[in-house]
């Protein structure tokens, strides 16, 4: 079934422009890369809005004059109960205009890619040993993999994704590698009241490729909490492992010069209020500010456990292979008291097997993933594992100003403002690459139009906030995630929409865009605080990105899955080295957070089995 009737009444397409006869094509090649249940979704909705015209008008929208889809169009969207529905379907319609409307940027020569021990499944043995298998190459696994690889041991990555180049992000459109950088095609959701996207990246790499490069240090009072509250003991020597990580990644201020115009708008008006605010640090030494972290950086400033962690284990010894769904934990339960883990089973992308023997498995497949993974292996029997998760809600606010923006020219997140992070708001400058504006423009037909074509004057604010972990995972094969949104964090999603604006009218914005399909707009603070009081954040559009906290290490072993130096209990030779292992929400983007964690935790163990092998010895 084509969208081409719905895609050009959204658009007030008339056939005059070249881009627009492009979009129906590129919506339909964003849609197939979706998992079936979304992609169904969206074709019944289409198909509904097409039977809706039909009703109305005796014709499906492909055969209405412009002038008559507008009046469709204009119906639907008088309906508030259909608003929300029709605001849906202009997601992936708007993500497939900016991509034909906005060209490519010219792609720079990029630098070679520090080699890989890369081996795909298929070229893999069907049998094969090593003192250590890691399952996940993102944050927590490169570190695992590493601090192991330089202890001796001979290890073995496995990821589920594809190694991509730094040369390959500069060939193709930011949407198409979306779609391959992400599972599901980005699509992963939590469901709940209100429902959020979840969007985590699969690649080697993990969500490192495809993240901000935003780094912050865990704070102490997290760490603190974590040692103290939790029994999370290695929480007391983060801060060491943290001066490594950023070491490693090369973290440092980003400099004003290549910010762009919408962080510095950003610093202006946190200036002008008097908020503390500045540059954010990132792991993006020479950025060139072409604003697609989140697609994978096409210039290879971006630091991604790729180009950095992997490296370094690969030199130390380690080998990854690629296009390797772990389906289950191997476990060794002839021998008195625990099961023991003793390897892997892996499926290729054929369907065909392979072993990896092992006495030691680290799980860093990440938080939403990691839970599957041991409910699998039938390591899933405590009470807590799945649950306990924080993903730092986040919702965006764009401000209409009289000068262009252009915020797809400079870096991406590149402005932090913490006057609020104290109540758990941090809000941070956040544009989109060129060609994936994700901000839900208001209308429908020409008023939509209208927006599309004066996106070069908005600046985007996003605001995360620091949630109580109010998710969990499910099942075991499929991603099920629900989340609640705790009406305390609704409250402070609410702030920092307001705070938002602030910072907008503050900076010289003329209008602010909330994304919200009842209130759309507010042309003064005054009519923006007027708007926000008849509303809830059950009518913001929320997204999240930092899932954590479903195997929390500690030292209670009713509550934590993972003892205290993140070892699984119920099992031995198993250790969680990802963001599923943080005791509670970082309250920051989490990079840095897992990374160290997972240092601590391998870090720990090779110590204990070098004094281990010492007392044998002796």
């Amino acid at each position: 079934m084509s969208a081409h009737g719905l895609v050009a009444a959204l658009l007030a397409d008339t056939g005059d422009e070249e881009w627009a006869a492009r979009v129906p094509a590129r919506f339909d090649t964003f849609l197939s890369a979706l998992p079936t249940p979304v992609r169904a979704g969206v074709r019944t909705a289409v198909a509904a809005v097409d039977a809706y015209a039909l009703l109305h008008s005796g014709r499906r929208l492909a055969g209405l004059t412009p002038d008559e889809r507008e009046r469709v169009l204009g119906s639907l969207a008088a309906r508030p109960g259909l608003v929300p529905a029709l605001d849906l379907l202009k997601v992936p319609v708007l993500l497939a205009a900016a991509t034909e409307r906005t060209p490519l940027p010219r792609a720079e020569v990029a630098p070679e890619d520090p080699p890989l021990d890369c081996t795909p499944a298929e070229e893999w043995p069907d049998r094969a040993t090593a003192d250590a298998v890691v399952v996940g190459s993102g944050a927590g696994g490169a570190m695992a993999a590493r601090t192991l690889a330089r202890a001796g041991l001979s290890v073995v990555v496995l990821e589920e994704g594809e190694h991509h180049t730094t040369a390959s992000f500069g060939r193709r459109p930011p949407l198409d590698r979306f779609t391959d950088l992400y599972r599901d095609g980005g699509a992963t959701a939590a469901l709940g009241n209100p429902p959020l996207l979840l969007p985590v990246g699969r690649a080697v790499g993990g969500t490192t490729v495809v993240n901000s490069g935003t780094c912050y240090r865990t704070p102490d009072h997290v760490l603190d909490r974590w040692s103290r509250r939790h029994g999370f003991h290695l929480a007391d020597g983060l801060p060491a492992h943290l001066d490594e990580v950023e070491r490693t990644l090369r973290v440092a201020t980003q400099p004003l010069d290549v910010l762009g115009a919408n962080g510095l708008l950003a610093l202006a008006g946190a200036e002008r209020l008097g908020w503390r605010a500045g540059p954010l640090r990132r792991n993006a030494p020479g950025c060139k500010g072409s604003c697609q972290c989140v697609v994978g950086c096409p210039t290879g400033a971006k630091q991604s456990v790729q180009l950095s962690v992997l490296p370094e284990a690969c030199a130390a010894g380690a080998r990854i292979v690629t296009g390797a769904r772990v389906l289950r934990i191997l476990l060794d339960h002839d021998r008195p008291g625990p099961p023991r883990a003793s390897g892997v089973l892996v499926r290729r992308a054929d369907g065909s097997e392979l072993e990896i023997l092992s006495p030691l498995v680290v799980t860093a497949a990440g938080a939403l993933q990691t839970p599957q993974l041991l409910r699998r292996s039938g390591l899933g029997g405590h009470p807590r594992l799945g649950r306990n998760l924080s993903v730092h809600p986040a919702t965006s606010v764009a401000g209409r100003f009289p000068e262009p923006v252009t915020s797809w020219k400079g870096v991406l997140q590149s402005a932090g403002i913490e006057e609020l992070h104290e109540r758990g708001i941090l809000i941070e400058a956040t544009a989109s690459p060129p060609g994936m504006s994700s901000f839900v423009l208001p209308g429908v037909g020409r008023s939509l139009r209208r927006e599309l074509e004066g996106t070069d004057g908005l600046a985007v604010l996003g605001a995360m906030i620091a949630d109580r972990p109010s998710g969990r995972v499910l099942g075991r094969d499929r991603t099920l995630v629900r989340y609640s949104l705790d009406p305390r964090d609704g409250e402070r999603l609410m702030t920092a929409v307001q705070a938002m604006g602030r910072v907008l009218f503050a900076a010289g914005a003329k209008e602010v865009l909330t994304g919200i399909p009842r209130a759309p707009r507010a042309r003064t603070l005054g009519e923006l605080d007027a708007l926000l009081a008849g509303l809830t954040a059950r009518d913001l559009h929320l997204s999240a990105f930092h899932p954590t906290g479903t195997v929390a290490a500690g030292g209670d072993p009713y509550r934590a899955p993972a003892d205290a130096e993140g070892r699984l209990r119920g099992v031995d030779g198993v250790l969680v080295a990802d963001a599923a292992v943080l005791p509670g929400c970082p309250e920051v983007n989490p990079q840095l957070s897992i990374m160290a964690t997972a240092s601590a935790v391998t870090e720990s163990y090779a110590e204990r089995s070098s004094s281990s092998r010492s007392s044998t010895a002796a």
